[in-house]
């Protein structure tokens, strides 16, 4: 078990993910892709020693006018949430879909006119789930001013997410986590 105050470096939490979350055979991708390796978000994002780094690394990589973070259902929120812990700012969780019952929100959480967002993201492939949980808030009167996700599978995300205008950063590639030519 890892100490609660000990951090690690960006190498030894690349090793930690892909020794927990790094699957090995045939996978058919959110993108419609098929892929010979698959990464599990939640074998990663379960573990309490990898969230709370990927927690203090997404909040150093926020711009200071950032007053919001958001992370999309279901990967994002354990996300979201340990970098809300890590920088103190608040967050707002998107649902895939509005839900039919009580306040029938698609967006939970506070947010204001003219919020600075960012957004968190677990695994990016293409970016599409990313860029539609961008519209929401958008839709919402914020403004999402950087998209940051925790692996880029180097697949197209980086390329869809700034030609749609956002600012986009990565934790973690898929070649920085020994993965190249799949």
């Amino acid at each position: 078990m890892v100490s609660m105050t000990s951090t690690m470096s960006h190498e030894q939490l690349a090793r930690r993910i892909s020794e927990v979350a790094l699957l090995r055979g045939n996978f058919k991708l959110r993108s419609g892709r098929t892929s010979t390796y698959y990464l599990d978000k939640y074998l990663f994002s379960t573990q309490p020693d990898i969230l709370r780094e990927l927690g203090r690394m997404f909040a150093k990589r926020l711009e200071k006018s950032t007053t919001l973070l958001a992370g999309a259902e279901l990967g994002g929120i354990p996300l979201v949430t340990a970098t809300s812990l890590a920088s103190g700012l608040p967050c707002v969780f998107i649902r895939s879909a509005r839900k039919e019952y009580g306040t029938s929100k698609q967006l939970e959480g506070h947010i204001d006119l003219g919020d600075e967002v960012v957004l968190v993201e677990d695994v990016a492939t293409t970016g599409g789930q990313v860029l539609e949980a961008a519209e929401i808030i958008n839709a919402a009167g914020a403004n999402v001013t950087k998209i940051i996700a925790t692996i880029d599978r180097e697949e197209g995300a980086r390329e869809n997410i700034e030609k749609s205008g956002y600012a986009y950063d990565a934790l973690f590639t898929a070649t920085d986590l020994g993965i190249s030519g799949e």
